[in-house]
């Protein structure tokens, strides 16, 4: 014991020492374990309960996750004060850990009020459909720090809520119903009131579109090659789609049944026989 620089008196320090921290540990792990099967008792029946109640799925998971972190932190509280720290002194370390967490960790922090933010303002839920940073899906999961879309293709795209908080939000279910236009072409040579009537009688004719507001077509344009009709109707965001590319179908068919014909760009190119002539004329007296 000398030699490793131990008197007898240091020894008998130490192994007092040991023996008067081993209660103390023993305690520790007592509370660490009994502390996280608690946690996790109250975790299981916080879910049912949030389960009986009609709340909204993103703040049930929100305060789910905030109420599981804060009790764990309790606990470790509690452990590291049962070996033996001084509140106070704890208190001080965590104050300091925190300052140097939040600086090293200011994205996370950003993210972190972003959710409060979506939490607080609910610009969208789970199972709306959005658009936000360059990316369309419906919503899967918000949790503190980002938020889950599923894509059209099922692809999982994970957004911070930092970003997501500060940029543009388009959600496509928030209002129930929307509003499509449609873009179709004839030629100048159809008759303009046939194609007209022809495309409200097919978009009055489904059930899904709404009949108010009314449904309406005009000329939106006079372009190079063709006549720009626009057809604009509302449709519930279950049956949007379906009505979308059903009457783009149809609208062929149908146009095709009365000869109306929809025109691709096409570019009409003169020669001038005479003045080609000319021409060739003037370069052989040259």
């Amino acid at each position: 014991m000398e030699k490793l620089g131990l008197t007898k008196e240091n020894w008998k320090q130490f192994v007092e020492w040991i023996w008067d921290f081993i209660p103390g540990l023993i305690s520790a792990i007592v509370i660490l374990f009994v502390g996280m099967w608690v946690i996790n008792i109250f975790s299981r029946m916080l879910r049912k309960f949030f389960q009986k109640k009609d709340y909204d799925e993103t703040l049930e998971n929100f305060l789910y996750e905030i109420i599981s972190i804060g009790l764990k932190i309790l606990l470790l509280i509690l452990v590291i004060t049962q070996l033996g720290v001084q509140t106070s002194s704890l208190v001080a370390i965590l104050g300091a850990a925190g300052l140097a967490v939040g600086l090293a960790l200011q994205g996370s922090l950003a993210n972190f009020a972003g959710g409060v933010l979506i939490l607080f303002f609910k610009p969208f839920k789970i199972g709306d459909f959005i658009e936000a940073q360059g990316i369309s899906g419906t919503v899967k999961e918000i949790s503190i720090f980002t938020t889950k879309l599923n894509t059209f293709g099922n692809q999982l795209a994970i957004i911070p809520n930092g970003k997501l908080s500060n940029d543009n939000i388009v959600n496509y279910s928030s209002e129930g119903i929307r509003r499509d236009k449609i873009d179709i072409g004839i030629s100048y040579t159809s008759n303009i009131k046939e194609a007209k009537d022809i495309l409200l009688d097919l978009i009055n004719s489904q059930e899904e579109v709404l009949k108010d507001p009314v449904p309406e077509i005009y000329v939106s344009d006079l372009g190079d090659s063709a006549v720009t009709l626009s057809l604009r109707y509302w449709a519930s965001n279950e049956d949007f789609w379906a009505v979308h590319f059903y009457t783009i179908e149809e609208t062929k068919k149908r146009f095709e049944d009365k000869g109306i014909s929809i025109p691709f760009p096409q570019r009409e190119i003169r020669i001038l026989s005479n003045a080609m002539e000319l021409q060739n004329t003037l370069k052989k007296e040259q």
